[in-house]
C-alpha cells in the first residue's frame, strides 16, 4: 500500500535516528520554506582576484552619491570593493626613505632591508615600496620592487627585515641600491586564534593573568640583557616587571620606546635560554604560581576589525588598537587611504556607531584617550553628538563614559532596532540614548548568557540572536534560550579557544542567522548551523547544520544579494603582496544559481537531507497490533516521487538496518536516479528500519521536495 512519507522540518540530532522517526536528522547545504527542505542557492565570486589574509570583518554603504561600497578588513589589509574592483584602502603607520639598503646573495630568493632606526616591523606585517630607483649585482630591477606590496618574512633585529622574492636571485648578490621609500602598514593581527593557557603558558602549576603580548624584535641568547619588543605600549614601564618567553620568566624595571631596561634573565626559577626572533612575548606580571589561586585564560586574538559608517565616512577599528576613517564619497575615494581619527581612543575592543543620534561608541578602551597602558576591558567609551574627534566630557556636550560591572571584558556590541547590545563574558546589557545630561542609560538584562565571539550576535526585527557559551539565546524585551535541536552536535564538536573565529550572518531573504564556526580538530571555520527565525515555532525550532565556511557574511539589504567571504590557508596565491604566508581569501555572492562559480572554474554545490528512521506497525482487525513498532519487517516495493522543482537529476537512497545499533546498507538497487519525468523507481528493499536519503551531486542541479509515498508491505518477523 502507497504510504505517504511526511517529515517534521528542521534537523533534529538530540536524538538517534530510531527516535527520531517522522524527522530529518542529517544534511548539508539545504533549508527549510514552508516547512519543506530545499537545496540552498549558489554562490559566484565576486572580483578576479584573492585578498591577502583571513577577512573578519565586512560592512556595506551606499554613499550620498548612490556608489556602493563593500569594506572588507583581513587580518592584514582594510580593502574596499566597488565595480567589481578591489582597492587598498589601509592605513600608513610609518613612512621611510632608505638608500644603499638592500642585500641579496646568489641563489636566494631573500632580500635583507637595512634601517637606519627601529622600523617596529614584526613577522607577517605588510610594507609597500615606491620610488625605487637601483640595485646594483642583481638581476631584480626597479619594477620587481616599485609600487609592490610585501609581506615581511623575518625581523633579524631591529633595524632589519627580510622578504621574499618570487625568483632567485641570479646575479652575485646586490649589496648597495639606490634610494626607496617604505611604507609600513598598521599590523592587525594573526589569521588565527592562538590559545595560551594552562601548563603551556605558565610555569610548572601556575598561570599568567592578563591578555598583553607582543613577540621579540630580534632574537636573543642566554645571556641577551638588550631585549628589543615589536610593540611595548601594552606592557607596564615602571617597577618591577615580567614577561614570558617559553618557558622562561624575565624582570625588568624599565621600558625605553619598545626596548626593555633593567633586565634580569631566567627569573621565578627559570633558566634562561635563546629566543628566535618574532617569539611570542606575553605580560607575566600577574603571574600566579602553584598553590595560589589563579583564574582566567590567556588567548591570543585573532587579527580582526569592527566597521560601520558616520554618514559617509567609514569607522575601521582595528581590535585592540587604532581607529581610523575614510571618506567613501570623496572625488578619489579609492585612491585615498583611511587615516586616524584624531582625538579619539588608540586602544579598544569594539566599536559601534550609535544611531539615529550619531555617537560614535568604543568598548573596551582607554580610560585616559591617548594612552593604550589604561585600556580597561569593561570601559565604553562615546564621543560628543556628531562630532568623531571630541571625547572628553564636558558641560555642554553629550560625551561620556560608562564601566560595565557583570563580566570581566565586553566581547561585542550590535546595533538594535531601540538600543545598542553590549555583551560581556557573561551578561548582556542594553545602552539607549536618554540625552543631556547622563546621554546614554545603560541596563543589565540578562545574565550568564555571555557572548561567545566578538562577531557570533545579529539583531533583526526588534530581537538579537546569539551564540553562548551556554547555549543559543534571544531578546526581544525578554531573555530567552532557543530550544536547539542540534545543540549536543555543535557544542560536543566545538573548537572553544577559536570562539572569537565565531561570526553570524543574517539571511532575511529566507529568515535565516547562520552561525559559521571552527570545530574541535580545526583552526578555520569548516561548519555552520542555522536557525530559521521567520518558521519556527515554540512546538518546532527549525534548525540545519552543514559544512558551510564563511569568515564574514552580510545580508543583502546594499546590494541585493548576501555577500560573503571564505578563506583558503592553504593557498598564498593573493593577488597583492608578493611572499603572503597568510593564506587568501575569495569574496562570493550568495543565492545565486545553483553551483559554485569562481574566477576560473564551476564546481557543484552538493546537498542532501536524511531522514530517521521509520519501521511498520502491522494492524489486526483495523487496530494497532502492540507488537509493531519494528518487530515487523518491511517490504518497500517502490516510491513515488514528488519535487515541488527540480533541474537535474537526485539520487534517492534507501538505508535499511534491522537493529538500532547495526549498521545502515543500501538498498542493493540503489541509489536511484530521480529525473524531473520520473514517475515511479522500483526498489525491492526489505529491513526492519528504513530511512530516506535525498542528495544531487552534479553541477546545475536543484531541488524542492515534496510529498513522497512509499509502497510499503509487512512482512512477517523473521
Amino acid at each position: 500500500m502507497l504510504q505517504k512519507i511526511n517529515f517534521l522540518p528542521g534537523f533534529n540530532k538530540q536524538l538517534t535516528e530510531t527516535q527520531a522517526e517522522g524527522q530529518w536528522v542529517d544534511g548539508d547545504n539545504v533549508r527549510f520554506r514552508y516547512n519543506t527542505p530545499e537545496k540552498i542557492g549558489g554562490w559566484q565570486q565576486l572580483g578576479e582576484n584573492k585578498l591577502t589574509g583571513a577577512a573578519r570583518a565586512m560592512h556595506h554603504i551606499v554613499n550620498k552619491s548612490g556608489n556602493k561600497f563593500s569594506i572588507i578588513g583581513t587580518n592584514r589589509i582594510l580593502y574596499a570593493y566597488t565595480g567589481g574592483v578591489f582597492y587598498d584602502i589601509h592605513p600608513i603607520r610609518a613612512t621611510t626613505t632608505l638608500t644603499s639598503a638592500f642585500s641579496t646573495t646568489n641563489g636566494s630568493a631573500v632580500v635583507t632591508i637595512t634601517f637606519s632606526s627601529d622600523h617596529n616591523l614584526a613577522a607577517g606585517d605588510i610594507i609597500l615600496l615606491d620610488n625605487f630607483s637601483t640595485i646594483t649585482n642583481s638581476n631584480f630591477g626597479a619594477s620587481d620592487f616599485n609600487d609592490n606590496k610585501f609581506m615581511v618574512t623575518s625581523v633579524p633585529s631591529s633595524t632589519t627585515i627580510t622578504i621574499t622574492m618570487p625568483s632567485t636571485e641570479g646575479g652575485s648578490g646586490a649589496s648597495t641600491s639606490g634610494g626607496i621609500r617604505v611604507q609600513s602598514y598598521y599590523s592587525v593581527g594573526p589569521a588565527g586564534q592562538l590559545p595560551g593557557f594552562g601548563w603551556s603558558l605558565g610555569q610548572w602549576g601556575g598561570t599568567v593573568s592578563g591578555e598583553a603580548t607582543t613577540s621579540l624584535n630580534g632574537g636573543i641568547n642566554a645571556s641577551t640583557t638588550t631585549i628589543v619588543l615589536t610593540d611595548a605600549t601594552l606592557f607596564p614601564s615602571s617597577g618591577t616587571s615580567f614577561i614570558q618567553i617559553g618557558n622562561e620568566e624575565i624582570s625588568y624595571t624599565g621600558i625605553s620606546g619598545n626596548t626593555l631596561t633593567g633586565v634580569t634573565r631566567g627569573v621565578r626559577n627559570t633558566t634562561a635560554a635563546s629566543h628566535s626572533n618574532a617569539d611570542t612575548v606575553t605580560n607575566s606580571t600577574d603571574y600566579v604560581a602553584w598553590g595560589e589561586a589563579a583564574s582566567g585564560d590567556l588567548v591570543i586574538d585573532p587579527g580582526m576589525w569592527s566597521i560601520d559608517n558616520f554618514g559617509d565616512k567609514v569607522i575601521a577599528l582595528i581590535h585592540n588598537g587604532q581607529v581610523f576613517e575614510w571618506d567613501s564619497n570623496a572625488s578619489n575615494a579609492t585612491s585615498n587611504r583611511a587615516t586616524i581619527i584624531s582625538g579619539a581612543p588608540t586602544a579598544s575592543r569594539d566599536m559601534i556607531v550609535s544611531t539615529p543620534d550619531r555617537h560614535l561608541v568604543f568598548f573596551g578602551t582607554e580610560t585616559t584617550i591617548g594612552d593604550s597602558s589604561t585600556q580597561d576591558q569593561m570601559f565604553i567609551r562615546f564621543s560628543d553628538q556628531e562630532n568623531i574627534n571630541s571625547y572628553t566630557p564636558t558641560a555642554t556636550n553629550t560625551a561620556g563614559t560608562q564601566r560595565l560591572a557583570d563580566g570581566s571584558r565586553i566581547v561585542g556590541a550590535v546595533r538594535g532596532r531601540d538600543a545598542i547590545y553590549v555583551w560581556t563574558d557573561t551578561a548582556l546589557f542594553t545602552m539607549r540614548f536618554i540625552g543631556p545630561p547622563f546621554t546614554f542609560g545603560f541596563t543589565q538584562v540578562g545574565t550568564n548568557c555571555g557572548l561567545i565571539g566578538q562577531n557570533a550576535a545579529v539583531e533583526v526585527d526588534g530581537a538579537a540572536y546569539w551564540f553562548s557559551e551556554n547555549g543559543f539565546f534571544k531578546y526581544a524585551g525578554n531573555l530567552e534560550t532557543l530550544t536547539c535541536l542540534v545543540e549536543d552536535f555543535v557544542y560536543n564538536n566545538l573548537n572553544t579557544t577559536a570562539s572569537q573565529l565565531i561570526n553570524a550572518g543574517l539571511n532575511n531573504l529566507f529568515g535565516e542567522i547562520t552561525w559559521f564556526y571552527c570545530t574541535e580538530n580545526s583552526t578555520v571555520i569548516d561548519r555552520c548551523v542555522t536557525y530559521n527565525y521567520q518558521e519556527s515555532v515554540p512546538a518546532r525550532p527549525i534548525w540545519t547544520t552543514g559544512t558551510l565556511d564563511r569568515t564574514t557574511w552580510q545580508d543583502s539589504s546594499v546590494f541585493g544579494k548576501p555577500h560573503a567571504t571564505d578563506y583558503d590557508a592553504s593557498s598564498n596565491a593573493s593577488y597583492d603582496v608578493v611572499g603572503n604566508t597568510d593564506g587568501c581569501t575569495i569574496y562570493y555572492q550568495h543565492e545565486t544559481g545553483t553551483d559554485q562559480v569562481t574566477s576560473t572554474a564551476v564546481t557543484a554545490v552538493t546537498a542532501n537531507i536524511q531522514s530517521g528512521d521509520f519501521d511498520i506497525t502491522r494492524t489486526q482487525g483495523g487496530l494497532a497490533d502492540t507488537r509493531g513498532d519494528g518487530e515487523f519487517l518491511m517490504k518497500v516495493r517502490r516510491f513515488v516521487p514528488d519535487f515541488l522543482s527540480q533541474t537535474g537529476n537526485t539520487q534517492v537512497t534507501l538505508n535499511l538496518r534491522n537493529y538500532p545499533n547495526s549498521t545502515q546498507a543500501s538498498s542493493a538497487l540503489g541509489p536511484f536516479t530521480v529525473t524531473s519525468s520520473t514517475t515511479k523507481v522500483d526498489t525491492r528493499a526489505r529491513a526492519r528500519a528504513v530511512s530516506l536519503k535525498i542528495a544531487n551531486t552534479g553541477s546545475s542541479q536543484n531541488w524542492k521536495l515534496g510529498g513522497f509515498r512509499l509502497d510499503i508491505q509487512p512482512d512477517g518477523r523473521r
